[in-house]
């Protein structure tokens, strides 16, 4: 078994979604199109482990490491593919739990080499992701300037900047 992939990534509040968007059309950045995804966690002791689910896509199981830090940060995830989400997610959910379910509308872009994610989540609103995936071996730092020539072009300032995943942000706002 291989190691675990690794990237750099940056997250923030994207303050103007429709000037976030003129800017990767600006940037001629490569429109993948729009990818509706439900996250659905699982209570786990160390990192995070989300079953991804897509209309017309094979589900992904994904763990996943990451400090919650602000700014530009280095993620360890593994991915498996699973053919049969609903029965993947009911044995999980027996045994871990679930603790909550993200469901968002993401804009993919690809900007050289770096997918830009615009996200709207449900009930926490707009952000954007920045993703520079290393290849196996490959140090991810090599995408720092490219993540903060992206932050730059698309105006994010350090109040924008979030830490924390949307399933810590979104259990937070939950009473």
């Amino acid at each position: 078994m291989s190691g675990p992939r690794r990237n750099l990534e940056l997250k923030a509040r994207d303050r103007e979604p429709a000037r976030s968007l003129a800017v990767c059309r600006r940037l001629a950045a490569e429109d993948r199109g729009t990818l509706k995804q439900r996250d659905t966690y699982f209570a786990v002791r160390r990192g995070r482990l989300k079953l991804r689910e897509e209309p017309d896509a094979p589900a992904t199981l994904i763990a996943y490491e990451r400090p919650d830090i602000t700014g530009n940060k280095e993620s360890r995830y593994r991915l498996v593919e699973v053919p049969d989400s609903e029965a993947i997610r009911t044995a999980l959910a027996s045994v871990l739990g679930v603790t909550v379910v993200v469901a968002k509308a993401r804009r993919l872009f690809v900007y050289k080499g770096v997918r830009i994610h615009l996200d709207r989540v449900e009930e926490l609103g707009d952000f954007i992701e920045f993703e520079g995936v290393a290849a196996d071996g490959e140090d991810p730092a090599r995408f720092t300037s490219a993540l903060d020539a992206l932050r730059r072009e698309l105006d994010i300032r350090e109040e924008d900047l979030v830490s924390r995943s949307y399933s810590d942000l979104l259990r937070e706002s939950l009473p």
